[in-house]
């Protein structure tokens, strides 16, 4: 079943929050105070960040395409945020947030760099059944069409008619080796030919189109895989 992304420019300060592993936890915070947090580079022509949190510079090296933190904990309670150009003190966003606790996200920084926006996903990591991987797809390219996921072999569609910035409910899926096209939605017009993906028993993924279609190098059109658990 499709789901709507939710979008909201206060996103973009949590996803600050956790660019870099190096974030450190607010020290008045008790050790089980806090959020779970992913964030995900995935805008295709857009460099990396500089993090500041209470003016305190956390990162090393900025977060770059299309890369991921991995579920980082953000300790919960009030913070300010910067974030800067790489390598400046060119401020694009500040900000005083209140963060929740005990709530698992991903944050995706999308979109051509001119129109860069986050998107946000509250993620339910409970376990598959036996036998079974849960995976979802969001659709990242920003000018591709909608899409279908099918299986190569049979033409069997797995998640169907996902525009940009949407994406899937985690869904069950036998363990194995899959096959899979992106085709335009509603057509049998192959788009992508993804790498074989092997699902194992018990783990939760996510595949995200990414790149841009007629893009090269770097840029060009293809899929990303993150191990969520």
């Amino acid at each position: 079943m499709k789901n709507r992304i939710s979008i909201f420019a206060s996103a973009l300060f949590v996803a600050a929050i956790v660019l870099v592993s190096s974030c450190k936890k607010d020290e008045t915070m008790d050790d089980h105070s806090h959020a779970n947090v992913l964030v995900t580079h995935a805008s295709p022509d857009a460099p990396g960040v500089d993090l500041l949190v209470d003016n305190s510079k956390q990162n090393s090296a900025a977060l770059a395409y299309p890369n991921n933190t991995g579920y980082l904990q953000v300790a919960s309670g009030t913070r300010n945020i910067k974030v800067n150009v790489t390598g400046t003190t060119t401020t694009v966003i500040e900000a005083d947030l209140m963060l929740a606790k005990d709530i698992n996200y991903s944050i995706f920084a999308v979109d051509s760099v001119s129109k860069i926006s986050p998107i946000v996903i509250t993620d339910d990591l409970t376990a598959p059944a036996a036998g079974k991987a849960h995976v979802r797809f969001i659709h990242l390219s920003p000018n591709a069409p909608a899409v279908d996921i099918a299986v190569a072999s049979s033409g069997a569609v797995v998640f169907g008619d996902i525009a940009f910035k949407e994406n899937t409910a985690f869904t069950p899926l036998d363990a194995g080796t899959y096959n899979l096209d992106v085709r335009v939605a509603g057509t049998t017009t192959v788009a992508l030919v993804l790498p074989a993906i092997t699902l194992e028993a018990g783990k939760i993924y996510t595949v995200f189109a990414k790149g841009f279609l007629g893009g090269a190098g770097t840029q060009a059109l293809g899929a990303e895989i993150i191990v969520n658990k």
